[in-house]
């Protein structure tokens, strides 16, 4: 019999991330604005300032930017993992089928976009960046597609919020393996260990918070230490939490209630301010013509949309999957062009790609922006035409 789960923080979530989408997109203008302002130094000497402790053990001194990203952005990974667990317990992903498709889609939007960047720089000094369009910036994408409110089906944010967090997981095990020049085994066997015992207290009836986030923070520092991006040990944990058979609110929805609205309206600005800072430099526009350009805009804006939805279209038209309730294909189209919004992770993965090479990630981050930029107004604009055809 299906578990029944109390829909309240659910509808919460939905109702105020919608307010924090608009709110995100106002940080974004604003943290343009002060990276082509005079202000541009003092905002990057205060993302450059080290938080924290240092002892001969235990290494907790990192600029205020990681502590941002890693750290902050894995309290937003445990939220979106709470509600993606959610739905695997009952709901939008609770089939083989339908837990299948958003696989599959991340699986299409990180190989197409990733061929036409390798087809377009091959053989240049560029052809290193092609991990760069695979990225979706979860947390912009989510935005985007929770401001449109009721237009678009409930089960459709669920998909994009499930292929998201495949698509992050792929992207950090391309960033491990072919971007990383150090793994440490070590730490990611601790991590993996706590994990195990947070599982088998879930088996044993263990319903208290402090009794997971505790072991949760253990995992987050093993998994930052490894050279993994530490942000999957906010999904791990939320993974591990326990639901209730009943209507009664479990440890996961009582979570769940605690940081909607410190994610949304804290968290979520605070990356904004501090990831889109994007100076505008002499010989941006020149480099969009470029291999490098040329190679991440379509990747971002055409590979994106034509992988998540071909490999969608395969896999349902083989049965291997299911559409989510209420779409249709336009409705998979849209997802996939919220897809291409890469933003932050594909800066990181840019970083990775050429280090120390300024003129290059300079072309690189405008081309991400101008892409991320295009893909969201596109998916928006999508969504909102198949909203108004439907509501005919």
């Amino acid at each position: 019999m299906a578990k029944i789960i109390n829909l309240k923080p659910f509808k919460e979530f939905v109702q105020s991330e919608s307010l924090g989408g608009a709110i995100l997109i106002i940080c974004v203008v604003i943290s343009l604005i002060i990276a082509n302002s005079s202000l541009a130094g003092a905002l990057e000497n205060l993302l450059n300032t080290e938080l924290g402790f240092h002892t001969e053990s235990i290494h907790l001194r990192y600029p205020a930017l990681l502590w941002i990203n890693d750290g902050l952005m894995a309290i937003f990974f445990l939220l979106v993992g709470l509600e993606i667990k959610r739905e695997l317990v009952e709901g939008e992903l609770s089939s083989f089928k339908k837990a299948a498709l958003p696989i599959f889609a991340a699986l299409g939007g990180v190989l197409a976009p990733a061929a036409i960047y390798f087809i377009a720089n091959q053989g240049t000094s560029t052809a290193a960046g092609w991990g760069i369009p695979m990225a979706t910036d979860i947390a912009f994408a989510i935005a985007i597609i929770t401001m449109l409110g009721n237009k678009v089906p409930p089960s459709l944010k669920i998909f994009l919020a499930a292929l998201a967090i495949v698509d992050d997981l792929m992207a950090i095990l391309v960033i491990a393996i072919f971007y990383s020049s150090e793994l440490h085994y070590n730490y990611l066997l601790y991590a993996g260990a706590i994990f195990g015992g947070l599982l088998v207290m879930n088996r044993a009836g263990v319903r208290s918070l402090a009794a997971y986030l505790v072991p949760g923070a253990f995992i987050w520092y093993f998994v930052h230490h490894s050279g993994v991006h530490a942000t999957i040990a906010g999904v791990l944990t939320a993974f591990a939490l326990p639901t209730t058979p009943d209507a009664q609110e479990s440890p996961l929805e009582k979570l769940e209630h605690i940081l909607v609205k410190p994610v949304n309206f804290v968290i979520m600005p605070v990356f904004a301010l501090a990831n889109t800072n994007i100076t505008f430099e002499q010989g941006m526009l020149e480099g969009l013509t470029t291999p490098l350009g040329l190679g991440i805009i379509l990747g971002l804006v055409a590979g994106k949309p034509l992988g998540i939805s071909l490999l969608s279209w395969l896999t349902v038209k083989l049965g291997i999957s299911s559409m989510p309730s209420r779409t249709g294909w336009a409705h998979i189209i849209g997802v996939g062009m919220l897809g291409g919004i890469g933003f932050t992770m594909s800066v990181f993965i840019a970083l990775l790609s050429f280090p120390g090479e300024h003129l290059i990630l300079s072309e690189a981050k405008f081309s991400i922006l101008l892409g991320s930029i295009l893909s969201g107004v596109l998916g928006y604009l999508m969504l909102t035409s198949v909203s108004k055809k439907s509501a005919r």
